[in-house]
């Protein structure tokens, strides 16, 4: 019996018919799947380059992206720039996360429906009519599990049964999609239809307010049911969904007619009868004639939209605001001593008549000792060496085999160099994020991260630290990439009491590495003595 609750929406009476025009898009639907968000077509993905070493002298990033010609203007589209890992947005990610640091789990839409429905067309006007950015779309085709060479046999001669539950892997399905709701990054495999097998290189998922899943199994399994806030079904005609499956598997995966249709009434179709149709009754929304019902796609959008408004974040007011007065500095500040070297090159860089040269010259200095002291943090081993004179000499060895340096641009950017020469052979990431001018929030719009980041310790740099907004920003994404809080050390010249107390308020195990701490932030958020804005007196801007 179909739930009650269930939503069936009929197309306008002057909707497209079922044949014709508009299934090209249609049968594309299988194995298209673009991280974080799917606007416009860029192509496929390139393997994931190693990240390379910062080297130990060089300026900030100069190669800019720009969008291809006839492309929409940047306030209107989504994607700039995607390649391997790196992707970056014109649309920045607002904060996903409260003044607690706890994350609001992402917002999961279920879609399935028979082979060749129609899903990831509706998947796609689902996406273009929300109209908001770091939505990722996840196909249940990379999901396949990895066949025998019996099973890749009976493949090649079209009598494996793709459309099986059994032929999917749920275990890693059901994970992969947990940990997207958590706002982890993930990697997802990617099926390669001529071969039957995985190929070697993933695809890297990261940052989804809204995730849309979509496959012929999708409400199969149980666990996978309870991930999802919303479940769509798409109901298309046999007929449409044969003809549609046909041009697919020759045109796209090399297959032979007869293949295809001795593969349709083996497998396909009793599948469809025994496994999918049943899985109706699990729906919130039927889509009859899938990615030509806009009413059913307009309403399954307004109730997306707000879901989004009532998980929004306003941080940064709040935290400039925020009372600490009386409250003692945490445990986990470190303060660099204040010798009258410090104090003088401090004298310095915050004299306003400071030359650009000077200001760089003394910033150094300053930079070298901070990362001198917090390499001091990290764990050290005893070890034995012998000298010229062949006397035995008791030392110590830096324990922590991978250290990485993870600038939040631009300003973080400046730190590099310094990190460099004081600790050998450390990786270097790289976040933006910038101020949304008008909502006054920090905004993420671009990462690159060591491929093992939660093996590193992390240094991340920031030149100054106000409200501490951008670094709590930067800190939540390391979290999501599975880096050990206490194995964060957010390192800066200057930092804020407020942004302090923000950090270790929400992160009470990551360090927090400084040269000084100056009591006050003022209504534009900058701290009060200060050394004005640290960026724009190095870079001379």
């Amino acid at each position: 019996k179909m739930n009650e609750n269930v939503f069936k929406f009929q197309p306008r009476a002057n909707s497209a018919s079922d044949s014709g025009s508009g299934e090209d898009q249609d049968i594309q639907d299988d194995d298209q799947m673009t991280p974080l968000i799917i606007q416009t077509d860029f192509g496929s993905t390139s393997p994931q380059p190693r990240t390379p070493k910062s080297p130990l002298k060089g300026g900030p990033l100069k190669k800019r992206h720009r969008a291809p010609p006839g492309s929409a203007k940047p306030e209107e589209t989504r994607v700039f720039h995607t390649h391997g890992r790196r992707t970056l947005y014109t649309a920045g990610r607002p904060p996903w996360y409260n003044q607690e640091g706890l994350l609001k789990n992402a917002f999961v839409i279920g879609i399935c429906g028979g082979s060749a429905s129609g899903k990831t067309t509706v998947a796609r006007k689902i996406i273009e009519a929300l109209d908001v950015p770091w939505v990722s779309l996840l196909s249940m085709d990379s999901f396949y599990k990895v066949l025998s060479h019996e099973q890749h046999e009976k493949a090649i001669r079209n009598e494996y049964d793709f459309d099986h539950p059994d032929a999917f892997d749920f275990d890693l399905l059901t994970s992969t999609i947990r940990r997207l709701k958590e706002g982890k990054s993930v990697n997802v495999p990617i099926y390669n239809f001529a071969t039957h097998a995985r190929e070697k290189q993933m695809k890297t998922i990261y940052g989804a307010n809204v995730v849309i899943f979509e496959g012929i199994m999708a409400f199969a399994n149980a666990e996978l049911l309870k991930l999802m806030d919303m479940k769509a079904f798409v109901d298309t005609d046999s007929d449409i969904r044969l003809a549609r499956r046909l041009r697919r598997d020759i045109a796209e995966r090399g297959r032979e007619l007869q293949g295809v249709l001795k593969q349709y009434m083996t497998f396909v179709k009793p599948s469809f009868e025994h496994y999918i149709e049943p899985s109706m009754r699990s729906a919130d929304i039927i889509v009859p004639k899938g990615g030509e019902n806009d009413v059913a796609i307009n309403l399954i959008v307004l109730h997306v939209h707000n879901q989004l408004q009532a998980r929004g974040f306003k941080l940064r007011s709040k935290q400039a605001q925020s009372s600490h007065n009386g409250q003692p500095m945490p445990g986990t500040l470190h303060v660099l001593e204040k010798t009258p070297q410090v104090h003088g090159i401090h004298s310095f860089i915050r004299e306003k008549s400071t030359s650009r040269d000077e200001f760089i010259f003394y910033s150094k200095r300053l930079m070298r000792l901070l990362f001198e002291f917090a390499l001091s943090m990290l764990p050290f081993k005893n070890v034995n060496v012998e000298t010229p004179q062949g006397f035995q000499y008791t030392g110590k060895l830096l324990a922590a085999e991978k250290v990485a340096g993870v600038s939040i641009l631009r300003a973080g950017e400046t730190m590099e160099p310094a990190l460099c020469e004081v600790c050998k052979d450390v990786s270097i990431g790289k976040i933006l994020i910038q101020t949304n001018l008008q909502t006054g929030e920090p905004e993420l719009h671009y990462t690159r991260l060591p491929r093992d980041i939660k093996d590193h310790y992390i240094f991340l740099l920031d030149a100054t630290v106000a409200t501490g907004a951008a670094a709590m920003m930067a800190i939540r994404v390391l979290l999501d990439h599975d880096v050990s809080e206490e194995k964060i050390f957010l390192c800066s010249l200057l930092m804020a009491d407020s942004g302090v107390h923000t950090v270790a308020y929400a992160f009470p195990k990551v360090n927090i590495v400084t040269t000084a701490v100056d009591k006050d932030v003022d209504e534009d958020f900058h701290i009060l003595p200060g050394l004005g804005n640290f960026g724009d007196r190095y870079f001379g801007t």
